[in-house]
């Protein structure tokens, strides 16, 4: 048989060939491809996203956030009188970079309560994220009453995705353009201790024209799959 009568036949030869193996492939479950057990495929949602679809790794690291949304419930301590402190924080408005957060502290005659906007300015899926805030907030302590404009910035350093640990400062002031101003700077870190569950304590300085104290929080967070 000459030269140019045998390209044809095998070129016909490796065309069957791969044929057979892309038929034989599609005919095999990713389960079998791997040598998998059905039951430890049922018991992976991670396995059983990339069956359905191989994810795009890059966005999701880009997307999905690095800090969970916490529910938040603890004693606290300020000025020598102990109370309770209950909020909220970063309550995801979609898939931007915007969050709602909100917090209420009572310590006998001491309350301060409001709610702002942030919004982060990096890719959510950093380890390292900042954020400006804008909300309101009161302010009310040995009969000093102050209520206004709350503005400043979050600074947020996550250990790994999904809230296992964290550590955040935030700096924002109160009525910042009047007399009455009042700063706020928090130190909170938080460490999971269960799947939905964490453990977090706060520092905050809060100082104002007459008077300068700290608050000590040691609070439980819940993590709710929203």
């Amino acid at each position: 048989m000459k030269y140019h009568q045998l390209v044809p036949l095998l070129s016909l030869s490796l065309i069957a060939s791969l044929t057979t193996v892309i038929s034989v492939n599609a005919q095999t479950s990713p389960a079998e491809e791997l040598n998998l057990a059905p039951e430890i495929i049922e018991g992976s949602p991670v396995l059983q996203r990339w069956f359905e679809e191989v994810p795009n790794v890059l966005e999701d690291i880009r997307t999905e956030p690095s800090f969970p949304t916490r529910v938040r419930l603890g004693y606290s301590e300020l000025g020598g009188d102990g109370g309770i402190t209950v909020g909220v924080e970063d309550v995801f408005l979609g898939d931007t970079g915007f969050t709602v957060s909100g917090e209420y502290q009572n310590h006998d005659d001491k309350q301060l309560w409001g709610a702002n906007l942030r919004y982060y300015l990096l890719p959510l899926g950093n380890y390292v994220n900042i954020a400006p805030v804008v909300g309101y907030r009161s302010y009310e302590v040995n009969n000093y009453q102050t209520d206004g404009l709350e503005v400043g910035a979050k600074v947020n350093l996550a250990f790994s995705r999904g809230g296992a640990g964290d550590v955040s400062l935030s700096q924002t002031y109160i009525s910042p353009t009047d007399g009455d101003e009042v700063g706020l700077t928090t130190l909170s870190v938080g460490y999971a201790v269960a799947e939905n569950w964490r453990i977090s304590t706060d520092i905050q300085n809060q100082n104002s024209r007459v008077s300068k104290d700290t608050r000590y929080s040691v609070l439980v967070e819940w993590l709710p799959n929203w």
